[in-house]
């Protein structure tokens, strides 16, 4: 229940003062930062009762979509979950930053930033795993479910956790355990031929509209794009006015393309918009392109060290014109269906005044190198390596950076002009678009960025100038460091297996049938116990010596142990089931096996039963440390008889001799 804000009344004023009398004012309490978070406490409970109200529209135009059949009416729908999307999406960030609002009061930004695109992270509703897991693991595993009920319950908890993950490495970390433990239920629960049978609910990042599947690669999909979603938020949050937070941004936007190409190639036939392959392939587009911004910004701190370096300045603009290519190629796939049908209009305005600012800063700054520099320093690049020069025949050799001064004024000119314009349209095209904050930093951000050439441009005009500027020509894209599509690094994130009580993947899955044998007793005959071990976790049986009591007793060659004396052992290494057997006095010892059978073979009955019914209650009094899946052993064979010390360096060895 979301409380109501309350007025400050009559009384407020007198308690205060009677609690100041009474000395109640301890050491370190800021009366001013405990006014501001009482009033940051009163929006809160607007913005989350606002949230409610768009919470409810949602859902009764969901109900409504998907209870009518009429096109035009779906429609209509579809596009009202869009615009309640957007709001959602728009009061959760301005929640989030009420949030730390008061715990980041840190230095004010030295100078504006132009703002990035996050991407808003895919909502879900709640999930019961219970009936569904408990039913597969007492059916296909032949244990108790309700002896899993906690970690069921664990799992669960998790989930609920990842639904709010987070703005920090900390989010990701939780995102990336929960599709570790994904990764390991799939390997355990489901097959190509059955899936868990949950219905998995995902609403769609982009437009709202819900989304469901009862595909577990629904689930992992969906959690990816959300790590995707907030490594996009991690970097446009970042301080970009200091080079380690351009640092860190370009960290963030190369890690979240590397989340969309990896959800693009491993997952496909996905039922909402945001993770077609059209949609992935221009979230990974827009990533790169902030990724190469961010790199822009960062030289941009280094350059007033040298502000009339020639050389400098023409990289910043073959750079400036590397962003707005990548931009410009961003907007070309926003503007082609499928994508324009759901992209954002803000996001396409955006893209498309960047694209032109960024082209226009790169006439700016060729303007600043024609102009500021010596001429000795341009003639050391070629021209055709910086600018895109039309080609003409009366110039066989190519074309010739002017050398006099007049002329690479006029030239400079001639860039700042194409600036100037450039500028003007981005502002244009920017007044088009709604604006997302209500404080429009990319209006500030192009304004200075226009200001700042048209003084440049007032200094060259001269009075007597009389000739009409040449064309600038186009500025040859380029940059010295091309962002990296880096994909997530799931193997940094340690977790253990939820349900490793079950036992080692390698055996104890639904992709395997395997029969229970035993208890079988076997005891020690003149030729010892009459197996070969191998292997751990579960150790295996490779051999049986013909008329020995392990083959009266019914041991085959593959087999594994699970018990042994009654103690479960299914994630006992090699050498302590060796110690163990070693210990085994003449009485025998209990040994509990399971075979693995052909996928084809029906379920046998009699003494090797087609499941672990009531088999192994006690795992968790074990001990066992994280799960490691099932791998050969590198010892040698180790068969049981009475000639240990003869055979022990062909790998025999006897756990103790015969009387």
């Amino acid at each position: 229940m979301i409380p109501e804000e309350r007025r400050d009344g009559p009384g407020a004023g007198e308690e205060s003062t009677q609690l100041q009398a009474a000395g109640s004012v301890r050491k370190g309490y800021d009366t001013v930062v405990q006014t501001q978070c009482g009033r940051l406490q009163s929006r809160r409970a607007r913005i989350h009762q606002q949230i409610n109200k768009e919470l409810r529209m949602r859902t009764g135009a969901e109900n409504l979509y998907r209870a009518t059949s009429n096109a035009r009416v779906r429609e209509t729908v579809a596009l009202e979950l869009s615009y309640v999307n957007s709001s959602l999406q728009l009061l959760k960030e301005e929640l989030e930053e009420l949030n730390c609002s008061v715990d980041t009061a840190g230095p004010e930004r030295e100078g504006i930033a132009v703002p990035m695109i996050p991407l808003g992270l895919k909502e879900t509703k709640e999930l019961d795993w219970s009936p569904a897991l408990k039913e597969l693991i007492s059916g296909h595993f032949g244990e108790d479910g309700t002896s899993y009920e906690t970690e069921i319950r664990e799992l669960t908890d998790l989930r609920q956790a990842t639904r709010t993950p987070s703005r920090s490495e900390v989010g990701l970390e939780l995102l990336m355990a929960y599709y570790n433990q994904l990764c390991l239920l799939d390997a355990r629960f489901v097959t190509p031929a059955r899936s868990l049978g949950l219905l998995f609910h995902w609403y769609d990042s982009l437009t709202g509209v819900p989304a469901q599947q009862r595909t577990l690669a629904f689930e992992k999909g969906s959690v990816l794009f959300n790590i995707g979603a907030l490594h996009t938020q991690i970097g446009a949050r970042q301080d970009r006015s200091c080079p380690e937070g351009t640092s860190r941004a370009v960290e963030a936007f190369q890690r979240a393309a590397g989340a969309f190409s990896h959800l693009r190639e491993k997952f496909s036939r996905a039922p909402s918009p945001d993770m077609s392959p059209a949609s992935l392939s221009m979230l990974e587009q827009l990533m790169t392109a902030q990724a190469q911004e961010c790199f822009f910004e960062g030289l941009l701190l280094q350059a007033p060290a040298a502000p009339h370096d020639c050389l400098a300045q023409l990289r910043l603009a073959q750079e400036a014109a590397q962003v707005a290519a990548q931009y410009e190629l961003v907007h070309r796939t926003m503007a082609q269906p499928p994508v324009c049908n759901y992209a954002p209009f803000a996001w396409t305005t955006l893209v498309h005044v960047k694209a032109k600012h960024f082209r226009a800063l790169a006439h700016h700054h060729a303007a600043v190198a024609l102009c500021d520099g010596p001429p000795a320093e341009a003639a050391c690049l070629a021209p055709e390596q910086v600018f895109l020069w039309p080609l003409a025949p009366s110039e066989p050799q190519g074309p010739v950076l002017p050398q006099e001064q007049e002329e690479r004024r006029k030239l400079g000119k001639a860039h700042l002009k194409r600036a100037i314009l450039g500028q003007e349209e981005a502002l244009r095209l920017h007044a088009v678009g709604r604006a997302l904050r209500r404080v429009d930093l990319l209006q500030a951000v192009l304004g200075q960025a226009l200001r700042r050439s048209l003084t440049r441009y007032s200094e060259l005009d001269l009075e007597d100038d009389f000739f009409e500027a040449t064309e600038a020509p186009d500025i040859q894209p380029k940059t010295h460091r091309r962002p990296e599509v880096r994909a997530p690094s799931f193997s940094r994130v340690k977790v253990t297996d939820i349900f490793h009580r079950l036992g080692p993947l390698s055996v104890f899955s639904a992709k395997n049938r395997w029969r229970l044998v035993g208890p079988v007793h076997v005891t020690r005959g003149e030729g010892g116990f009459g197996f070969t071990l191998r292997g751990d976790s579960p150790v295996l049986i490779t051999a049986v010596i013909p008329g020995s009591h392990a083959a009266a007793a019914g041991l085959q060659e593959g087999d594994y142990i699970v018990s042994v004396n009654g103690q479960p052992c299914k994630w006992w290494k090699h050498g302590e089931v060796v110690a163990q057997l070693k210990g085994v006095g003449d009485e025998g010892v209990s040994l509990q096996v399971v075979t693995l059978l052909p996928s084809a073979e029906p379920p046998s009955t009699g003494d090797r039963r087609p499941a672990l019914r009531g088999l192994l209650r006690n795992q968790k009094e074990c001990g066992w440390g994280t799960p490691v899946p099932a791998q050969a052993s590198p010892r040698p064979l180790l068969g049981w008889s009475r000639k240990a010390k003869r055979d022990k360096a062909a790998g025999r060895l006897s756990p103790a001799s015969q009387p």
